[in-house]
Formats: C-alpha cells, structure tokens, sequence
C-alpha cells in the first residue's frame, strides 16, 4: 500500500465559526442521488469515483444515513464509531453513527437519529441537526447521506455491542487538517483505487469515513 500527504491550507476555523458556517452552506433538501439509480454520486476522489461507476451498474441503489456528531466541547470533537467484525457491510472499520434508511423513518435526517441512539444511545435531546453534506457512495453499492449536527455534551452512550464495539471521540481540529489527509491506494478489481485516510494514535479511520470527512472539510473551511 501506497501513501502520500494531500497538501492544501490549513483548517483555522474556530467552533463558533463552524457551526455558523455549516448552518450558512447546509439545508436539509435531500440530494436526488440518494435515490435515483441514473446519477452517480461524485464524492471528488477520483479513484473512490471511478470505482462507483463500476458499482452503480452492477448494484441497486440502497439509500443509507449517517449522523456527524460533533461534540461541542471548547475544542470540539467528532464522536465515531468501531463496527463490529461479523457486520456484512465495513465490518470493523471507523464509521460514523448509521445504516440503512427504513421505509418508517421520515426522513434521512430521522434515520440518522435513529440509527445514533440504536447503535450508542446517543439520544435526539442533545443533538441539533444542523444540515445534510453531498450523497456518498460506497463500493457496498449504499448511497449514504450525512448529517452534521452539533451535539451537547453530557450524554451518556449505551453502547450496542451486536453492531458496535468502541465509541470515542476525535478532536474536529485533527480531521479538518488537511496535513492529516493522506491517501492510499489498493487494488480493486485489477485497478489502483485511491481512499483517504486519517490515521489517529491507534485508529485507522479510512474510506467511506475520512472520505466523508474530506468532503465536509471541502464544504466548511474551503468553499
């Protein structure tokens, strides 16, 4: 495996200003390409894009939410998540609070709620949703919608240890600092595909995840 450092400015957004900035850049109008099997999300990782292609013809749309739980600590933090080994989907990686839509849920933004007091009991009275970021797809064929949310702290988790086995918290600071960006390759189906990854201390936060991340960071401190 291959790596390098994505060079780009510095994050140097304080807490207040980011939360003002992504109530400013984010809504709650859920993209089409959630659902529609024409448009194939742009995540802007070439590689993770090239490999969407391929999946999109091969796969049905499965629409899935994911909640971004950022702590409001003096420094804020990212509350993430480690999935299980037996899941059959990202079994064992980092991930945000989620999973798949239900036909019961109101709205991506629900299930995403929904999903973070199933998974660690992180209950609806401390989070403020604050807006969704672009679909992202991932190469299970998920089609996922992020919410950020600001999260008041205090909470106590529960953690359901059929789909998860650790929640912990990472400074925002850390995964806005595009020094700490790297992409990696491995090979998918004979081709080099790139992922970014943002290890921190023990954790391998990569994929789906620090691709995400990547993109919220896109939204908030560069647009």
């Amino acid at each position: 495996m291959s790596e390098q450092v994505l060079q780009a400015r510095p994050a140097t957004v304080d807490a207040e200003e980011f939360f003002s900035r992504s109530r400013a850049r984010l809504g709650f109008d859920v993209p089409p390409g959630l659902i529609d099997p024409n448009i194939v999300p742009r995540t802007g990782d070439s590689g993770n894009d090239r490999m969407l292609e391929i999946v999109a013809q091969e796969q049905p749309v499965r629409p899935a939410a994911v909640l971004i739980p950022v702590v409001d600590h003096p420094e804020p933090t990212v509350l993430l998540t480690q999935r299980t080994e037996h899941l059959s989907s990202h079994a064992g990686q980092i991930a945000f609070p989620g999973g798949k839509i239900d036909a019961g849920d109101a709205s991506p933004m629900d299930a995403a709620l929904r999903e973070a007091d199933e998974e660690v009991g992180l209950k609806r009275e401390f989070i403020e949703p604050i807006g969704y970021l672009d679909v992202y797809g991932t190469a299970f064929g998920f089609r996922i919608l992020p919410t950020v949310a600001r999260v008041k702290p205090g909470f106590k988790l529960t953690i359901n240890e059929y789909e998860v086995v650790d929640a912990f918290e990472v400074p925002l600071a850390f995964l806005m600092n595009p020094e700490n960006h790297q992409i990696h390759t491995k090979e998918f189906r004979g081709i080099d595909r790139s992922y970014y990854a943002m290890p921190f201390a023990e954790r391998y936060i990569w994929g789906a995840t620090a691709g995400i991340l990547r993109v919220l960071y896109e939204r908030i401190y560069l647009a």
